[in-house]
């Protein structure tokens, strides 16, 4: 009798064995099948542990501009509007999230020109206090495959010569000071917020480029800043001058 039921429990124990196999033979042929669907981009078991430029390549992202169609998690990741904690001490402050693509002086206007990717927060913000003077509508084509270069040069460009943008005056205690949220072939809509005779705060809020693109600061006069060309800065939260 001992035999008899020592033989049934090594069955059942062999049954769960062979259950448990199969089960593992199946979860890693889904796993292969996902990766092989979804190649040559991240397969969707291990998306949540990377982090976003790998999540979501550029190239994937490239083609749902192609396609009019996007992920839903990304779509989720790029609308993120996070508060950012201005500077008491700064006198200006970075208008966009990016990296600074140049800095220069020329015809008596300092140029920052801050590139944004895929990845970056696209919420546009001014970086000084002032009241809005104008809102206008430039531009007559949209940029597709920017360089650096490219993007360096784009900061000169305005009317029907320049990518299509939207230009923000504000008077200021510093004089004008002019915002341009250049739109790409990529970032085909941009939303103002803010309206003529409007008085905004330093680091609010004043629109969203729709994907990566480009944000030029445009400052009267020689100006000297506390980043650097290379420099990775925040909306709202990197200071670019110190009084």
């Amino acid at each position: 009798m001992d035999r008899l039921s020592a033989d049934i429990a090594a069955d059942k124990s062999a049954r769960r064995v062979l259950w448990a196999q199969l089960l593992l033979i199946l979860l890693c042929g889904w796993a292969l099948l996902a990766l092989a669907w979804n190649f040559p981009y991240p397969s969707p078991l291990i998306k949540p542990l990377l982090p976003p430029k790998l999540r979501w390549p550029s190239e994937e992202v490239a083609s749902w501009v192609e396609d009019g169609q996007f992920d839903r998690d990304f779509a989720h990741y790029f609308a993120r509007d996070p508060a950012r904690q201005i500077p008491a001490n700064a006198a200006l402050v970075s208008p966009a999230d990016g990296i600074v693509q140049n800095i220069t002086y020329s015809g008596g206007v300092t140029y920052l020109v801050v590139g944004l990717s895929f990845w970056d927060v696209h919420v546009v913000r001014t970086p000084v206090a002032g009241m809005v003077k104008s809102v206008t509508m430039e531009g007559s084509y949209l940029e597709k495959l920017s360089t650096p270069q490219r993007i360096r040069e784009m900061g000169f460009l305005r009317g029907k010569d320049a990518p299509v943008e939207a230009v923000i005056t504000l008077a200021t205690g510093r004089g004008d000071v002019t915002v341009r949220m250049i739109t790409s072939y990529f970032a085909s809509r941009l939303k103002v917020w803010v309206h003529p005779g409007e008085k905004i705060a330093t680091g609010e809020r004043i629109g969203r480029i729709v994907l990566g693109s480009t944000v030029v600061s445009e400052f009267g006069g020689r100006r000297r800043f506390d980043v650097k060309i290379g420099q990775r800065v925040l909306g709202g939260s990197t200071a670019l001058a110190v009084p």
